[in-house]
Order: C-alpha cells, then sequence, then structure tokens
C-alpha cells in the first residue's frame, strides 16, 4: 500500500463485535492497542494492563478478520529484558493470534527489536509520545517541537529500523516532523496526531465513536474526530473514517500540531 501511494487506515479493536463491523467497513490494519486498560477498564493509565489482557482480547478479535492485519501491543514491562520480550511475544501471536507486535520506545529498544525480528516476530516500533512512559514523562504531551528533539526522533526511528522494525507509529509529534521521518523511513509510519503526510492514520476506536471516556468528560485529544456526528450508525461511521484517511480527507489541520 505505500509503494502504491494508498494511505493505510488503522483503528483499535477489542472484541468480535467492532472486529465484524471493521473488517466490513475496509479497515486496513487492527490494533488490540493497551488503551483497552482506560476506553475498556476505565483506567486512567494504560500501565495496569497484562499480556494476559491482550492475548485476550486478541483471541476475541482475530478468528473474525479477514482482511485486517492484526497487530497487537506488549504491555508496561512485558518487554522489560530480551527473554520477557521474547516470552510476551509468543503468547500475544501464539495464543492470541495477532501478526506483529508493537513496543514502545526509542534506540534504547533496538537491541530487543532485533533479538524478535531476527526470531522471526514483526514488529512495530511507536515513538513520539509513549502512553507507558506517562509517569516518567509527567503529563501526556506533543513531543518534538524543537528541533534537538527532532533530530533525536528522527535517529531513533533510523535506528530501530535499521533493528528491523517493519512499521513506525508515531504519536503526537508535529506535521513537518511526521513528514520528515516518513520521507526518510523505508518502512510504513502510521501516524495518531502526526499530521497528514505519514502513510497510514491510526485512532482509537472509541474515540472516534465519542463513547470513551476521555471524550466524553470533554478531554478530547487535538487529532480525535468524531464520526458519529454525520453517522447513520457505527458501521457508517467506520466506514467514513477509512473514507477519509484515504482520500487524505483526515487528519485536516484542526487535527494537526
Amino acid at each position: 500500500m505505500r509503494e502504491a501511494g494508498e494511505k493505510i487506515a488503522c483503528l483499535t479493536c477489542y472484541d468480535a463485535s467492532f472486529a465484524l463491523v471493521e473488517d466490513r467497513a475496509g479497515v486496513d490494519l487492527v490494533l488490540i492497542g493497551d488503551s483497552l486498560g482506560m476506553v475498556l477498564h476505565g483506567g486512567t493509565t494504560t500501565t495496569p494492563v497484562s499480556v494476559g489482557d491482550i492475548v485476550y482480547h486478541a483471541k476475541c478479535v482475530a478468528p473474525h478478520l479477514k482482511r485486517g492485519f492484526l497487530v497487537a501491543d506488549l504491555p508496561f514491562l512485558s518487554y522489560a529484558t530480551l527473554e520477557r520480550a521474547l516470552d510476551a511475544s509468543q503468547r500475544v501471536m501464539q495464543e492470541g493470534g495477532a501478526k506483529m507486535v508493537k513496543l514502545e520506545g526509542g534506540r534504547e529498544q533496538a537491541a530487543i527489536v532485533e533479538y524478535l525480528s531476527v526470531r522471526g516476530v514483526p514488529v512495530c516500533a511507536h515513538l513520539g509520545l509513549r502512553p507507558q512512559f506517562v509517569h516518567k514523562m509527567g503529563a501526556m504531551k506533543v513531543q518534538g517541537r524543537d528541533e534537538e528533539a527532532a533530530e533525536e526522533m528522527l535517529h531513533d526511528a533510523r535506528i530501530l529500523v535499521d533493528a528491523g522494525a517493519d512499521l513506525l507509529l508515531l504519536e503526537c509529534v508535529p506535521a513537518g516532523l511526521g513528514r520528515r521521518i516518513t520521507e526518510q523511513s523505508s518502512v510504513p509510519v502510521i501516524g495518531i496526531g502526526a499530521g497528514p503526510d505519514v502513510d497510514g492514520q491510526i485512532l482509537v476506536l472509541h474515540d472516534i465513536l465519542n463513547i470513551s471516556p476521555m471524550v466524553t468528560v470533554g478531554r478530547r485529544p487535538r487529532f480525535v474526530k468524531n464520526y458519529m456526528v454525520d453517522g447513520a450508525d457505527i458501521e457508517s461511521a467506520i466506514r467514513a473514517y477509512v473514507r477519509e484517511v484515504k482520500s487524505g480527507a483526515y487528519p485536516a489541520p484542526a487535527h494537526c500540531f
């Protein structure tokens, strides 16, 4: 799709019913996100989510995808060592049915990315705002605003791809930095609040349906669009999201940093 210039439409998913709807609606990549700790469990961060939680929800979703490519998050500290990363990856792929794992972090994760990659585990590397690091970062905020931080992230992206990452995910970075990372990358780049010039977009399902705790209490992230406003039903809303990602209508300037 990247080579063909077709934008990649991605959404989170956590159960069979929504898996069927997303697959029918044309979602290309489905993520079992540790965001489930917030939108399903009602927590304030993703850190309490366990490998078992991810495996459970992946097992609910995987059998119902005919076209969607299933990616699963490795939760907080489940990839703190090479051995733990391999064990967690084995579980989410063998038990959960995922085809790729996603982990957060920059160049410090290169050894883990390489360790998994050479053992047949496809890896998505997550840069920018990293929700699992919220207690270290101090807040959920845009990353890479100044040139020094932007150069660091560009360097991290190169290192992770060289280590074997098959996909990059950029969260909450200025649109210009999203473009620069995409232009230098040899693998697809998916954005969430990373501007229009990446290879694809991902959002949390419950956010686009306007039912997540964040949006219902008035803390809607800038990059989120409510697709239920004009949607006749949930499937229509998801189809509209996919259509706008493909056409480039989403994200609009209002959704970018």
